[in-house]
C-alpha cells in the first residue's frame, strides 16, 4: 500500500527522541525509563486507596503527584507525545483524561473491569518501551494505546471515588494535576530532544 510505505519513510525520516539509537542520549532514555518503570512496578497496589471522610479539590490534585504509578504513566503520555511529535504532542495528552474520565464513570457506577492494577502497571512499561525504543506509530495506534489504558487509570481512581467525602471535587483535582503532569512530560520531551536530536 502507498499510504504505508510513505509513512514508513516519514517515521524514518523523523528524528529521535536519544538521538542514534545506540547514542549516549538513547542509553539515557531506556535507563531512565527502566528505572521509572521499576519503582512503578515495586509500588504496593494499594496506592489507590483514598481513606473515607477525605476527599476534596486538593486531595485528589495530590494524589497524582504522590503515586508514582499515576505520576509516571502521565508524565510518559507527554513525553511519548512530544517524542513522536506532529498532532501527537497535544492529541495524546488531551485524550488521556478525556477517556479516564470514562473510566472513572465506569469506575463509579461499579461496572466491572479486571485486571485494573495489571493494566495500569502495563501502562508504565509500555510507556517507558515506546519512548525508550522511541516507537513513532500512526496517531490512532497510539491513541488506542493510550486509550486502553487511561481506562485503567480512570477505573481504578473512580472506583474509589465514593469514599471520598467530595468525590466531584476530587475528580475535577485530579483531572487537573493530571494534565499538569502530561505538560511536564511534553516540556521535558521537547527540551530533551534538542540536546539528543529529536
Amino acid at each position: 500500500m502507498a499510504w504505508s510505505v510513505h509513512s514508513l519513510k516519514a517515521t524514518r525520516s523523523r528524528p529521535m527522541l536519544g538521538g542514534s539509537p545506540g547514542g549516549t542520549g538513547a542509553l539515557f532514555c531506556r535507563f531512565l525509563m527502566a528505572s521509572f518503570a521499576l519503582v512503578a512496578v515495586s509500588t504496593s497496589v494499594q496506592a489507590h486507596i483514598i481513606q473515607t471522610g477525605t476527599g476534596g479539590f486538593g486531595s485528589g490534585f495530590e494524589h497524582p503527584l504522590t503515586g508514582p504509578d499515576h505520576f509516571l504513566a502521565m508524565f510518559a503520555v507527554g513525553l511519548w507525545g512530544a517524542q513522536i511529535g506532529g498532532r501527537s504532542i497535544w492529541a495524546l495528552p488531551v485524550a488521556f483524561p478525556q477517556i479516564m474520565v470514562l473510566g472513572g464513570v465506569a469506575g463509579i457506577a461499579g461496572l466491572p473491569l479486571p485486571g485494573v492494577e495489571t493494566g495500569i502497571a502495563l501502562s508504565i512499561i509500555t510507556l517507558g518501551l515506546a519512548i525508550a525504543c522511541a516507537w513513532r506509530p500512526a496517531e490512532w495506534i497510539a491513541l488506542l494505546l493510550i486509550a486502553v489504558f487511561a481506562v485503567c487509570h480512570g477505573y481504578a481512581h473512580g472506583a474509589e471515588l465514593p469514599n471520598a467525602a467530595d468525590p466531584a471535587d476530587f475528580a475535577i483535582g485530579f483531572v487537573v494535576a493530571t494534565g499538569m503532569i502530561h505538560l511536564l512530560g511534553i516540556g521535558v520531551g521537547l527540551v530533551l530532544g534538542k540536546p539528543f536530536g529529536g
